[in-house]
């Protein structure tokens, strides 16, 4: 057997309800993961090796964070080609998220919203599962783990979950982002804020000294942002950011505007919108973050990358990597290689010249 390309399966997913199809797709890939049926969505990877925050991407494209929350298909996922995966967001303690429909298509916009609200196991099961991947990491993929806070720990503690969550997976990790952008845990982007980011990254750099001796090696550090940020809360952020000595940034998650979707089915649904509707808004961060961080901070780009050209628009706003997920579940895995060769071609002719 060889590929199935996603145009005969997506009719069938897209019959079902998103979440629905989302746990099936993921309980597949968990199932057949190392099996020879793997080959069933299994894509050459494309090899452009780029150095970044003292790791080796194997290349530019890698998955968004949110798409396996616990962790479970890493070596599934990696098949599909891509030079980094960005698993979680886990938290300290199991939580089923918000009530159910909480995921919703809009296909004339290519987007999705979703108030999932961090549904997952929890810390020791989402450990568990990332000890279990191999071939993944076996073949030079990158592997991010991505922490947040608890629903029920008030925004004022948050910290106390961050730490937890940060002792738990840095011994895993080969880079660890901090969410605190996520529109769909109530008031966590309230640590966005200026003094808030600037107590939580002081701690859990403390932290991180700490875990580097304890476990012999550096894990860097990323933090995600959000799109609804305007030109002063980004540069405030840039600043917050290289005070306290933090290795990247992932620029966007969700966004809560509504204006590309207005009068569309599902548009007045609370959530992140995701998709082609986010693309000029993450755009917009990344130049910003790029004037303020200077040439050599790194920056990961995410938010409605939707083919390989957009991959690209990523990289010439001013990110460094690429990552995907909505544009996965409408343009299914071979745009993780198309993106991945346009974006090397970019780089050998920059290169040339």
């Amino acid at each position: 057997m060889a590929f199935v390309p996603y145009a005969l399966t997506r009719p069938f997913l897209f019959g079902l309800d998103p979440e629905r199809a989302h746990d099936l797709t993921m309980d597949a890939i968990d199932a057949l993961q190392g099996t020879p049926l793997q080959c069933l969505w299994q894509q050459p990877r494309v090899d452009d090796p780029v150095a970044l925050a003292g790791l080796r991407f194997a290349n530019r494209i890698g998955l968004a964070a949110g798409l396996d929350k616990n962790g479970r298909c890493i070596d599934g996922l990696g098949a599909m080609g891509f030079g980094f995966i960005e698993v979680g967001t886990v938290t300290p303690k199991a939580q089923p998220g918000n009530p159910k429909p909480r995921m919703f298509r809009l296909p004339e916009r290519d987007a999705l919203i979703n108030r999932l609200g961090f549904n997952n196991g929890g810390l020791a099961a989402f450990i568990g599962n990332v000890k279990r991947a191999r071939s993944f990491r076996a073949g030079g993929g990158i592997l991010g783990l991505n922490i947040g806070k608890n629903a029920a720990t008030p925004v004022a503690d948050a910290a106390s979950d961050y730490l937890l969550g940060l002792d738990g997976v840095y011994p895993h990790a080969d880079y660890v982002t901090l969410n605190i952008s996520s529109p769909n845990t109530q008031n966590l982007r309230a640590l966005q804020g200026e003094e808030a980011l600037d107590a939580l990254l002081g701690t859990l750099q403390v932290r991180k000294a700490k875990l580097a001796k304890q476990h012999g090696k550096t894990v860097p550090l990323f933090v995600k942002i959000a799109p609804d940020l305007d030109e002063a809360q980004v540069r405030l952020i840039a600043l917050t950011l290289k005070r306290n000595g933090i290795d990247g940034v992932i620029a966007t998650n969700t966004t809560v505007a509504r204006d590309a979707v207005l009068g569309l089915p599902h548009a007045d649904e609370a959530g992140g919108l995701s998709g082609k509707p986010v693309f000029e808004a993450s755009n917009r961060v990344i130049r910003l973050l790029r004037s303020e961080l200077g040439p050599d901070f790194p920056i990961i780009g995410v938010g409605g990358v939707m083919s390989a050209a957009d991959a690209q628009a990523k990289r010439d706003s001013g990110a460094d990597l690429v990552q995907i997920y909505t544009g996965l579940i409408y343009r299914g895995p071979a745009l993780v290689t198309d993106a991945a060769r346009l974006m090397k071609a970019g780089t050998n002719k920059a290169r040339a010249s």
